[in-house]
C-alpha cells in the first residue's frame, strides 16, 4: 500500500527559528518515515507581501534548505522543491480562481487577519488576496490529502475543500480528493517578548542557527510573570514564556512539572529558571548549528538537492494538472 501524501512548506523570507521547529519541523521528521512527504519552498507566495524584497526571498531559499537538513530532514525521504519552478502550480491557481468569488476570498478569516496584521486594508495586493486559491493549487497538484497547519490556518484548508468540491461538481465525478488539516497539539510558540507569535520580522525569534550569545541574550530577555518581583513570591506559570519553551524543548517532563510547582509556591527566581532553559536550548541548538555550518561550505550540494527535488515535483504536478484539465473537459491539442 502506498504511503499517504503530505504537503507542507515554508515561505522563504529568512532563516527558520525555534517556532518553526516546534510548530512544523519536529513533525516533519516524524512524517518523513510514515508518509510520502513534499516540502514546498514557497518563494512565490513569499512575494505576495515581499515584492520589494525579491533578493531576500531568493537568497532565503538555500537558507531554509540548510535549516531543514540541519535539523534532520532527509532528502532521500522528503522531496524538497521550489514553488516558482513548478509552473503547474501557477496554472492551477489561475484555473481555481474561476471556482471562488472575490467576496469569499475576502471573508476567509485567515486572510482577514493577515491583511490586518500587514496593514493592507486600503490596498491589498491581488496575489495576497488570491492566496487561498493558490494554496488549493499547491495541495491538489501534489495529490496531497494531509496538510499540517496551525490552528489559524484551518480556514485555508476549509476553502481548499470548497474549491475541490466545486471542481468535482463541474467535472461530474470525484476528480480530486478532499484534504485533512493536521493541527499540532502544541500551540504556537510565542515570541520571547510574550507576543502571540514568534516572527522573524518582529525580531522576537531565536533562529535555529543562533550563536550561544544570541541564545543567552534572548532567554535573558524572555517575558515571565511581571508580578513575580521577589524570589520568595509565588509566580504564575500560565503566560510565562520560559515555561512555554521548557514544555516545548525540555526532554524531562517530570522536571518541568517540578519547576512549575516550585515557581507557583515561591522560592524559584526568574534568573535561575532562565539559566536552566538557556542550558537546554544551548544543548539542543549546538548540533543543529554545527551541521548547518558544515552545509554552508558546500552550496553546490544544497543546490543539487533542491534541483533534484524540484524535478521530481515538477513531473508529478504537471501530470496532475493534465489530469485535472482532462477531467474538466478542457481543449486538448
Amino acid at each position: 500500500m502506498s504511503h499517504p501524501i503530505i504537503l507542507t512548506g515554508d515561505r522563504t523570507t529568512g532563516p527558520l527559528h525555534l517556532g518553526h521547529y516546534a510548530g512544523s519541523l519536529r513533525n516533519r521528521l516524524k512524517y518523513q518515515d510514515t508518509h510520502r512527504q513534499f516540502v514546498l519552498l514557497a518563494d512565490t507566495q513569499a512575494l505576495t507581501d515581499n515584492i520589494g524584497s525579491i533578493g531576500k526571498v531568493r537568497e532565503s531559499v538555500l537558507d531554509v534548505v540548510m535549516d531543514y537538513l540541519a535539523v534532520g530532514i532527509d532528502p532521500q525521504k522528503t522531496t524538497i522543491c521550489v514553488q516558482s519552478h513548478l509552473p503547474a502550480l501557477a496554472e492551477l491557481s489561475l484555473l481555481y480562481l474561476n471556482f471562488v468569488s472575490v467576496g469569499r476570498l475576502q471573508r476567509n478569516p485567515t486572510v482577514k487577519e493577515e491583511v490586518r496584521a500587514r496593514g493592507f486594508e486600503k490596498s491589498i495586493p491581488a496575489g495576497f488576496l488570491c492566496y487561498p486559491a493558490a494554496q488549493a493549487a499547491d495541495i491538489t497538484a501534489f495529490r496531497a490529502t494531509l496538510v499540517p497547519v496551525g490552528e489559524d490556518q484551518v480556514p485555508m484548508i476549509e476553502q481548499t475543500n470548497e474549491i475541490i468540491r466545486r471542481v468535482n461538481s463541474v467535472a461530474g465525478h470525484p476528480l480530486l480528493e478532499e484534504v485533512e488539516a493536521i493541527v499540532p497539539k502544541a500551540g504556537r510558540l510565542p515570541g520571547v517578548d510574550g507576543a502571540s507569535k514568534m516572527s522573524k520580522s518582529a525580531g522576537n525569534a531565536i533562529r535555529l542557527s543562533a550563536s550561544p550569545a544570541e541564545i543567552s541574550a534572548a532567554v535573558t530577555a524572555m517575558y515571565t510573570d511581571p508580578n513575580h518581583l521577589r524570589v520568595q513570591d509565588p509566580g504564575q506559570v500560565e503566560g510565562n514564556v520560559v515555561f512555554t519553551y521548557l514544555d516545548a524543548f525540555h526532554t524531562d517532563a517530570e522536571e518541568v512539572e517540578a519547576l512549575k510547582a516550585h515557581y507557583r509556591r515561591g522560592g524559584l527566581g526568574d534568573v535561575t529558571l532562565k539559566k536552566r532553559l538557556d542550558g537546554i536550548l544551548q544543548t539542543f541548538l549546538e548540533p543543529v548549528r554545527d551541521r548547518r555550518s558544515q552545509l554552508e561550505q558546500d552550496p553546490d550540494y544544497i543546490r543539487d538537492i533542491v534541483r533534484d527535488g524540484t524535478q521530481k515535483a515538477r513531473s508529478l504536478t504537471e501530470q496532475t494538472r493534465s489530469e485535472i484539465y482532462d477531467g474538466l473537459g478542457l481543449f486538448r491539442l
